[in-house]
């Protein structure tokens, strides 16, 4: 059986997701966390290559704030920011097949023990909910009309999940905990502007991982997303961001699978070094 590692950030980066691969045991599967773009040197270059990588059966890709970004670009409704590299992309003969493979790519993904999303879970969702949610953005980025989502997709409201939300809301709020949540009340109201580590918790919040009575405590989850937090394993969580893009590290950890319930939370991790970004701090 092949092993299954999962990816942290590697926002364009692609020198460093190649050596990374080749240090993975051979024929393992990959499956990066999102913010495949965006950043980093060759954000084209990394994009092609896991899009062919996942077309030969070797890897699957979670779509991050960053990949949306780029959606959104391509849509015409968000402008350039200073640190974007995702011109190469938006200028490529190659444009629209890139574009039309990333809406296709996953929210959240799950063997039935673990569970990998891009940066978090609220506290009221279990494993199947966190799927059946994620599917719901996954089948309106799908759709012909998916502009139509990506104009309403931005937002900090509502900052709560609630089964009665409908329509723009509810997506909205799905999106932003899938791909932006760092902290949040132990009831799941998130918060946005917090972006730095553990022991920089606004009053009242704290990582969503933190939240004692949080549905999916007994699920292992894996997610990237949150640089400041550098390599995190703790019971039952793995976050793997490590800032390849500035200066860091790029990391990969082995996937739990239903067979090993009971062994170790600590997994084979495997590193390289990270891209050393011009403007890092």
């Amino acid at each position: 059986m092949s092993s299954v590692y999962a990816i942290g950030d590697v926002q364009g980066c692609l020198v460093q997701l190649d050596a990374l691969i080749a240090k993975l045991p051979k024929k393992s599967k990959l499956i990066c966390l999102g913010d495949l773009v965006n950043r980093g040197p060759n954000s084209l270059g990394t994009l092609r290559r896991l899009k062919k990588l996942q077309e030969q059966g070797i890897a699957e890709c979670i779509l991050g704030n960053h990949d949306l970004n780029l959606l959104a670009r391509d849509a015409g409704l968000r402008g350039s920011r200073p640190l974007d590299t995702l011109d190469g992309i938006l200028k490529a003969k190659d444009r629209p097949e890139l574009i039309d493979w990333l809406r296709h790519r996953p929210m959240a993904l799950s063997n039935g023990h673990a569970l990998l999303v891009h940066a978090g879970v609220l506290p009221d969702w279990d494993l199947s909910q966190t799927l059946e949610y994620a599917h719901e953005v996954e089948k309106a980025l799908r759709k012909s009309s998916y502009k139509r989502f990506l104009a309403e997709m931005y937002g900090n409201t509502p900052t709560k999940w609630s089964n009665s939300l409908k329509g723009n809301d509810r997506l909205r709020v799905i999106t932003n905990a899938l791909t932006r949540l760092r902290f949040c009340t132990p009831k799941g109201q998130m918060e946005f502007e917090s972006k730095e580590g553990l022991d920089a918790s606004p009053k009242g919040y704290l990582p969503w991982f933190e939240v004692k009575q949080r549905k999916t405590a007994n699920t292992h989850v894996i997610f990237g997303h949150w640089s400041t937090l550098g390599l995190i394993q703790k019971r039952n969580v793995s976050g793997l961001d490590t800032g390849c893009v500035w200066g860091g590290k790029l990391t990969a950890v082995e996937v739990p699978d239903p067979s090993s319930t009971g062994r170790s939370n600590k997994y084979r991790i495997v590193q390289v070094a990270g891209y050393d970004h011009p403007l890092r701090m």
